[in-house]
């Protein structure tokens, strides 16, 4: 399978290295919104999707008062559907979408792929469309579902994979593509396992945020950055404990397995070279 690293949406906060380790605090960070397009030999599939072309047309009622609060730039070149054109794909080649979770940077372009099949945890879908809480009902952008996506959910148990519990293969998909439980974040928050035949990849979704989260000696990330990850969590233990087995991954199984999280421009570059 030939793996394609996009990115379909940018952040432009004002912080600096208080938020992405680069320049000085009135220094505008930068933040992506890291995707995947994996070719297989049945059709494309997205790993989730950025912004989408609606952000781009409508940026405050797609996107919502993040936008402003996040600086975030929705361009046209940027998103998931225009990069598919511009690689000569129609976008009814995406038969699946696999999304990490629901929030609107990583679902923002669903509506542009009405289509295909969405794969997500069930506990996740049931967060918008059942809240257990204000939270939850306040959290997701209703309107970047009102297509009416069609959506395949996954309970928990499955096989083990690097010491991970409960991870599924995915309905329709090739087995190199797995739903890993990486919750915290989101109550069904997941990342997407790859097998390319040269190595997984792991994208973590917004497990972490920064790449020096992962580093076994000294992890660190950014002051302000991770005041926006515990802001943002809905739950801490369980989002501590998995950065803790993403950091361990990482380390032991760096030849194997290239750990990213969907947000980190470093991580983004590294993957584009290779």
């Amino acid at each position: 399978m030939k793996v394609h690293h996009l990115n379909c949406g940018t952040f432009r906060p004002t912080g600096g290295r208080l938020i992405d380790g680069q320049g000085g605090p009135v220094h505008r960070a930068r933040l992506v919104c890291h995707c995947l397009l994996i070719e297989t030999g049945d059709g494309l599939v997205l790993v989730d999707t950025g912004f989408g072309l609606r952000a781009v047309e409508q940026p405050g009622p797609w996107m919502g008062p993040s936008r402003r609060l996040l600086s975030a730039r929705p361009r046209r070149e940027e998103t998931a559907a225009q990069q598919l054109t511009d690689l000569g794909y129609a976008l009814g080649d995406v038969r699946d979408i696999v999304l990490t979770h629901l929030d609107f940077d990583h679902a923002g372009g669903l509506a542009d792929f009405p289509h295909a099949t969405v794969h997500v945890y069930e506990r996740e879908h049931r967060a918008l469309t059942a809240p257990a809480n204000a939270t939850e009902r306040l959290r997701y952008r209703h309107a970047q579902f009102a297509h009416g996506p069609k959506w395949q959910t996954y309970a928990e148990p499955g096989e083990d994979w690097f010491g991970f519990r409960a991870v599924r293969e995915l309905s329709g998909l090739p087995p190199e593509i797995l739903l890993v439980p990486l919750a915290g974040h989101t109550m069904g928050h997941a990342g997407v396992a790859v097998d390319t035949g040269d190595g997984w990849l792991l994208h973590a979704g917004d497990a972490y945020f920064f790449h020096g989260q992962l580093n076994p000696g000294q992890p660190h990330c950014p002051p302000v950055l991770t005041m926006f990850q515990n802001l943002t969590q809905t739950n801490r233990r369980a989002r501590l404990e998995n950065l803790g087995r993403l950091r361990e991954l990482s380390a032991g199984h760096h030849n194997e397995v290239t750990v990213f999280s969907a947000h980190d421009p470093v991580e983004l570059r590294q993957a584009q070279r290779h």
